[in-house]
């Protein structure tokens, strides 16, 4: 669970990163967390980001989708289209996460797209709208993250 082998990056992208020796998809995959979680990234760039979770291993004790597990989801999605946004030298740090949620889900995958709100030099803004299988939303989340300069190697 979690492996990101076919994540959609554009051309420009990969060979920016490529340039710097860096591995894209383990630089932009969900992280340990999300890998725990089931978070798969299937396409991404600044201007649309997309991922999804299994409900299954995600559930509060009523069974349903847990309020956390959808704001897991929405920030690693923001967090990545804000990450391609600032490009190889800035890296994106979350500053501001609110997530409402609209309805239960208790089986099934959910999908989260993550689109740019605002994207500046010193912070990008992301919608992140999760949705259940038939396409009913979940949850609605806004994403703020600071970029900030990229540690430079010693």
């Amino acid at each position: 669970m979690g492996e990101q082998q076919h994540v959609k990056f554009p051309p420009e992208v990969i060979e920016e990163y490529a340039a710097l020796g860096i591995d894209i998809v383990a630089l932009f995959s969900a992280g340990h967390l999300g890998a725990r979680m089931g978070v798969q990234i299937v396409e991404a760039s600044a201007d649309r980001v997309v991922g999804t979770m299994p409900v299954e291993g995600n559930t509060q004790p009523y069974g349903l989708l847990h309020g956390g597990a959808s704001a897991v989801l929405a920030e690693t999605l923001g967090s990545v289209g804000s990450m391609l946004h600032g490009g190889s030298g800035k890296i994106a740090v979350g500053v501001d996460l609110n997530c409402t949620h609209h309805r239960g889900v208790r089986s099934g995958l959910v999908t989260g797209v993550a689109t740019p709100l605002h994207q500046g030099r010193s912070t990008a803004t992301y919608e992140i709208v999760i949705s259940d299988e038939e396409g009913h939303r979940v949850c609605t989340a806004r994403l703020t993250c600071l970029l900030r300069d990229a540690p430079t190697a010693r």
